[in-house]
């Protein structure tokens, strides 16, 4: 029996290890994706190549927690420090972590989309949380250079005191 239990603590110590090492860090390229809009038209990261890129992958039920970033990333937008040939910033709803039937989510999407000018996808199977290893039931912002190389990525609310520098190293990634 002892036996058993070194072994079961052992698979799930070694297994959980695993879990992370595909982990998405800064200073990391991040794995390509394919998913659609509410369109059915199909988007990769490539979709935007050779530009910054900003993805917010959120669990519906926590589309408002980086509302307060997401507003500074777009006010700089709209005050030129970020300019639509070398940046882009989507979202995309982790539709597995929510309750939320699919028609309600496209709803929240919708919204979202036309207050930031921007494109929303759709995760039905949280393969993209899975593969960067991004936390269920929150909101995870992602910022990329233009080579897809992870340079900022907070897993949970933006706090206050990092949401300038982060709007900065995006205007400053555009210039690599």
């Amino acid at each position: 029996m002892k036996r058993f239990l070194f072994l079961l603590v052992a698979f799930v110590f070694l297994a959980g290890g695993a879990a992370f090492a595909d982990e998405l860090k800064v200073g990391a390229k991040a794995s390509d994706w394919s998913y659609k809009d509410a369109d059915d038209k199909l988007f990769t990261m490539e979709s935007w190549a050779g530009k910054v890129l900003l993805v917010t992958y959120v669990d519906p039920d926590e589309s408002d927690l980086n509302e307060h970033f997401t507003d500074a990333m777009k006010k700089a937008k709209d005050d030129g420090l970020l300019k639509e040939e070398t940046y882009k910033g989507i979202g995309i709803a982790d539709c597995a972590a929510t309750w939320k039937p699919d028609v309600l989510i496209r709803a929240i999407a919708g919204r979202k989309a036309k207050k930031y000018n921007t494109i929303i996808l759709f995760d039905y199977d949280a393969s993209l949380r899975n593969a960067w290893g991004l936390g269920k039931d929150t909101s995870n912002v992602i910022l990329m250079d233009k080579n897809r190389v992870c340079r900022a990525i907070v897993r949970g609310r933006v706090p206050d005191d990092q949401v300038a520098s982060i709007v900065k190293l995006a205007i400053d990634l555009q210039k690599e």
